[in-house]
């Protein structure tokens, strides 16, 4: 392992929901903290996210879900990961899940969600303390 330069986030909207503006603003709060992001843009498919993910040598993808379509969508892209050995990239979402639906997705190896309402500030920090920290 070299020098460590800025961590490296994917923020995708998988699926069909055409909404971006929160995955925009989230994006933009990660670039002003210091880090580097990738926006993948509307529309991706779970392969897509990775193969982005996989490509840029990312430390964690961010997906931003408002479709309802959340347990199928990190479901896939955590199984994808853990295929293309790259299980070591963090995975943590957020946009409009049900309470109930959170424990789950944390089972499956979802490291956070953020729910409407979540501050940029609390996103970075989490971002900050969770990604990369055994590399520290």
């Amino acid at each position: 392992m070299g020098v460590q330069g800025p961590i490296r986030v994917v923020v995708a909207k998988p699926g069909l929901d055409g909404h971006d503006r929160g995955a925009k603003v989230i994006a933009r709060a990660l670039r002003d903290a210091g880090m580097e992001v990738i926006y993948t843009g509307l529309h991706q498919t779970p392969e897509q996210v990775v193969d982005t993910a996989i490509q840029e040598d990312a430390d964690a993808i961010g997906l931003s879900i408002l479709s309802g379509a959340h347990n199928t969508l990190f479901a896939k892209v955590i199984e994808l990961l853990k295929e293309r050995d790259a299980a070591d990239i963090k995975v943590f979402g957020g946009g409009i899940i049900p309470e109930a639906d959170i424990p789950p997705l944390k089972e499956l190896g979802v490291a956070e969600i953020f729910t409407p309402g979540a501050t940029t500030t609390s996103i970075v920090e989490w971002v900050r303390a969770n990604v990369r920290q055994l590399a520290a």
